[in-house]
This record gives C-alpha cells, structure tokens and sequence, in this order.
C-alpha cells in the first residue's frame, strides 16, 4: 500500500520545485567548483539531487517529506538520501546546497551563518533577498553584519516559471563562501553586530555622525581619521560601505581602540 505525505502536498511545504534544465546546469556547474562532500537540504523529487550524485563526490540529500525521501531513494540507491528537517540536521560538509523553500529562507540563512562548519554554499533564493544579500544596490544590515566572515555573490536570475508550481516571484542563485581569514575576529562578532546594528538604525544619515553614537568613546575626530583610513566619504551612507571598509572603522572604533586611545 502506498504512503501517504504526512505533510498533505507540496503547497503545504511551500516547495517550488526547479525543472528548468539551464537553470539546474548552472547550479550544478557553481557546485562544481567547491570542495569536498556536499549536502543538499530540501532535496524534493531529486531534480538536482541527480545531477549533484553524477560528481562523484560523497552525497547527502536531506527532504522533510518521507515519502519524496523513500521514492528518492528507490530512483537512486546509490544517493545518501536522509528524511528529516534541514533545519536540524549538522551542517558537517563542505559544500551546502539547497532550493530553498520561500517561506524558510530567514531561518536557513539565519542557521547557516551562525553554525556549522561549511565551507560553500550554493542557494536558491527569493530574487530580492538574494540580490540583497550579494549587496547589490548597496548592503543591508543583515549583510554587513555576516560580512566579515562570509562572502557572497550573486549567480543569475531564475524566472518564475522555471518552477512547478510557479511561485509569484523570480529566484536567484546565490553563492557564498566563509572567508579563510575573517575580517574581525570571531570573538568579536556579537559586539560587532550590534555595532553594525546601531550604525544603520541611527540617526544622523551619514557616517559622519552616526558612528561616533553607535561607538560610544569614539571622538568626531576619532572617527572621521578612521573614516578616512578606510577610504569613507565622511557624507557615505552605511549601505555604501563595503565589507573592508566596515571592519576597518570597527577597528578604530571598538572599546578596545578606544581605551587605548584615552590612555
């Protein structure tokens, strides 16, 4: 007797499951230039489980649906295939893949830029919150704070149609990579994001005068000398700064620097 999808159908998964064949070579051709063993997170019917297993490298493909899981394995037994939540499961290999269900890509990003031991990452994505994440048009908060351990690019555009179902908006291929060197120390990063954080919630428009508020001890002097070590227009806004940039200033401006500077 056939299973049943505890889960109803794919609406209730929020899955929009890529068939265009070029938009599934070009992911497949980014996956190809990283490293190492791979795990995809939201594997569905396989349509790009199937190409990733013709690497020949060590796959794992995680799918929350068992039934999707159990009918992906019997096309392709050869294929790690693991019915559980990509939420949940360690983020242990290399290279991280997904086709990202719209509705969970907040808390997939979220969890991939705080855990694991990833080194690359391959994404499906909302078009917008791809291109914002790659920083074009200027960076957004959430990216500036990530910036200094991850770099992130953005691929291509996938139109809405090259899914089934059709979602109402268009995809993009996003790529990111942890930096071998981080730009601010690791043990820095939660004082640094609330740093980041009351830069771009402050106010003042320029950087000229919401950093000094945002790094309390910093003089306006102090602050336009780092603005201008980090090549910074004192009139740049904080969506204009790249990510050298910012940890440049956070180093002038972090209580460290400061401390040092009143001594």
């Amino acid at each position: 007797m056939p299973m049943h999808s505890p889960y109803g159908g794919r609406a209730e998964l929020g899955q929009n499951f890529l068939r265009d064949p070029r938009a599934i070579a070009r992911a497949i051709d980014l996956v190809r230039s990283t490293p190492g063993p791979i795990l995809e997170i939201g594997a569905g019917d396989g349509a790009l489980t199937l190409p990733l297993s013709r690497l020949a490298r060590p796959l794992r493909a995680i799918e929350i649906d068992p039934v999707r899981a159990q009918a992906l394995r019997r096309r392709a037994p050869h294929i790690d295939v693991l019915a559980a939540d990509g939420l949940a499961v360690p983020l242990d290999r290399p290279t991280v893949v997904s086709n990202v269900p719209f509705h969970l890509t907040t808390p997939l990003l979220r969890r991939l830029l705080h855990s694991g031991t990833w080194t690359h990452a391959v994404l499906v994505l909302q078009w917008e919150v791809a291109r914002k994440r790659a920083g074009v048009g200027g960076r957004t908060m959430m990216t500036a704070q990530t910036d200094p351990w991850f770099s992130f690019s953005l691929e291509g555009r996938i139109p809405s149609h090259a899914f089934s179902p059709r979602p109402g908006v268009d995809a993009g291929l996003l790529r990111i990579q942890r930096r071998a060197t981080p730009l601010v120390p690791l043990a820095e990063r939660g004082s640094y994001a609330a740093f980041v954080r009351r830069v771009f919630t402050g106010r003042g428009g320029t950087l000229a005068r919401l950093v000094p508020r945002a790094a309390p001890g910093s003089s306006a002097a102090a602050v336009a000398d780092a603005l201008a070590r980090a090549g910074v227009a004192p009139s740049a806004l904080p969506r204009d700064v790249r990510p050298v940039q910012w940890a440049e200033i956070w180093r002038a401006t972090r209580p460290t620097a400061v401390d040092r500077r009143q001594r």
